[in-house]
């Protein structure tokens, strides 16, 4: 009778090398080639135990791709490069890529992606948490790496998704701040002002984001029906090589040492001086000579619901078709220097406004109107959302006009104030126990006054 072990049945013996191995056939590989599994180990229960794991994985259809798995640094770039560029917006993959370069691959880059372990991410977030990183910060790292580990799992590239058994730090979301009111006036008195005018107009009393109100065509704009349809947005994007060699692109930019104490090259720098180059650095790409995808672009919102139309107050369209004849009068002065964008809100020379000049105008008009400082976004759509909520407008009308998907996200948007909830618990309390009423007049005589009638009449007499 023959000897031959039955099709994949695995195999284990001693070798020669002091080890126990164990031979686990997997299927067949991409080539049609045989796909047999190595492990090995210093017991004989010890193997039969990885063994038994690996035919457990084949059997449930979870078992790794085969081949030497990558690092993380290298997944990393692999799932930036050639899945998440497709399906993220550019600004999205910008912002993901750089939390990737700054927190992810200096952490844990050089750990095979199949070795990682959970002990890993929380030393790096404990290390991200001491170096003065906010915990929202560290959870947005953490939902990055989460899901490109979720798609290695899916791939089978890896057998666990070690992310998962992870818990982030806990994160206090921050509390809006918008205009009161009073604010809401004394900032649009401000601004009433300056050129830009309109633009504030636009961004605290119909709760435009800055994109959306900086990307603001007239195209798009209808007067007549009193409609403002945000279909762009104005974005900066990160600058992307053109060239063929990135690294020699910017070499004559590049730093690998850091700067000294007291470095006076970027002390006008907001952030500090910028960090030491990696030994293969590809950014500086601004530089480039055939540099592209970067810069001032109009670029879709995110979410359909975000490019539906909005009402125009009638009040503003007289302010409008003001702006708007200011706006040709700027373009015949500029002749030829004219640069036609359609924009509504444009400089003297018909480019868009820069969205870092006007962050620092609004950052001026709260100094101006002597308001507190505080977020662009509290100045805008919580302002606007909040005022709707306290002119008692319902909060499904307010999502439609902030153009939220989900009602819970406009409840975060609108927040209440302590005079209507003083007013209302008011009405509350005279709900349960109505105010006393005023002294009135009686017919009916208390034992009191017929006994001081008795008391006279005895008197009387």
């Amino acid at each position: 009778m023959s000897s031959r072990k039955p099709n994949m049945e695995s195999t284990i013996y001693f070798g020669a090398d002091g080890w126990w191995h164990g031979r686990v056939t997997m299927g067949v590989q991409g080539d049609g080639s045989p796909d047999r599994r190595h492990r090995r180990a210093r017991t004989e229960p010890e193997i039969k135990r990885k063994v038994k794991e690996l035919e457990r994985l084949r059997d449930q259809g979870r078992a790794p791709a085969a081949g030497r798995k990558p690092t993380v640094a290298a997944w990393m770039e692999t799932y930036f490069t050639d899945i998440a560029s497709l399906k993220l917006k550019p600004r999205s993959l910008d912002d993901y890529w750089s939390k990737t370069r700054n927190d992810i691959i200096p952490g844990v880059g050089r750990h095979r992606i199949d070795k990682l372990q959970p002990e890993h991410l929380e030393r790096m977030y404990r290390a991200m948490l001491d170096a003065g990183h906010a915990p929202s910060h560290v959870v947005k790292v953490h939902r990055i790496l989460s899901r490109a580990l979720k798609i290695a799992h899916r791939r089978r590239i890896i057998g666990e998704n070690v992310a998962t058994l992870v818990d982030p730090p806990s994160v206090d979301e921050t509390e809006a701040n918008p205009f009161t009111k009073e604010e809401a006036k004394a900032f649009l008195e401000a601004a009433a002002k300056r050129p830009t005018f309109m633009r504030w107009i636009v961004g605290v009393g119909m709760g435009f984001r800055q994109g959306e109100t900086l990307g603001l065509r007239w195209p798009y704009v209808d007067l007549e029906a009193e409609l403002f349809r945000p279909e762009w947005q104005l974005q900066r994007l990160t600058w992307r090589h053109g060239c063929h060699d990135p690294h020699t692109c910017g070499a004559r930019l590049h730093r690998f040492e850091p700067c000294p104490p007291g470095c006076t090259t970027h002390k006008g720098y907001k952030r500090g001086c910028p960090k030491p180059c990696l030994k293969t650095c590809t950014r500086h790409a601004s530089a480039c000579p055939e540099r592209k995808e970067g810069g001032l672009v109009f670029t879709r919102p995110k979410t359909k619901k975000s490019r539906n139309a909005v009402p125009i107050p009638p009040v503003f369209i007289p302010f409008l078709l003001d702006h708007k004849a200011r706006q040709d009068e700027m373009r015949a002065a500029a002749g030829e220097l004219w640069e036609e964008h359609h924009v509504v809100f444009s400089r003297p020379d018909g480019r868009p406004l820069d969205p870092r000049a006007d962050y620092e105008e609004f950052k001026e008009l709260l100094k101006e109107a002597g308001i507190d400082d505080r977020r662009l976004y509290d100045g805008s759509r919580h302002t606007a959302g909040t005022i709707l909520n306290e002119l008692g407008v319902d909060m499904p009308t307010i999502m439609e006009i902030l153009r939220h998907t989900q009602i819970s996200q406009t409840r975060r948007y609108v927040k209440g104030r302590s005079h209507l909830s003083k007013d209302a618990m008011r009405r509350m309390g005279e709900f349960f126990v109505p105010a006393p009423q005023g002294p009135t007049e009686t017919r009916t005589e208390t034992a009191e006054t017929r006994a001081a009638r008795a008391q006279r009449r005895r008197r009387i007499r």
